[in-house]
């Protein structure tokens, strides 16, 4: 299994890790932390995650992280 970051997701990221970094850099690297762990899990455990809502490919996942 490949995953692949988008340009989107790594401007999207680096965006609210900036934002939460204003009140807590701590706070930052936890979360960033957390979300590659996260993403990390995937290719053990590829359907944990809900199928995708924009896709019909049931391969598709999504990964809702914190809401």
């Amino acid at each position: 299994m490949k995953i692949v970051f988008k340009d989107t997701f790594v401007n999207r990221l680096e965006n609210q890790l900036k934002y939460i970094s204003l009140d807590s850099p701590g706070r930052a690297r936890k979360f960033k932390s957390d979300l590659f762990q996260r993403i990390k899990e995937i290719p053990a455990n590829p359907y944990l995650f809900r199928k995708s809502i924009y896709f019909k490919d049931e391969s598709v996942r999504d990964l809702v992280f914190k809401g």
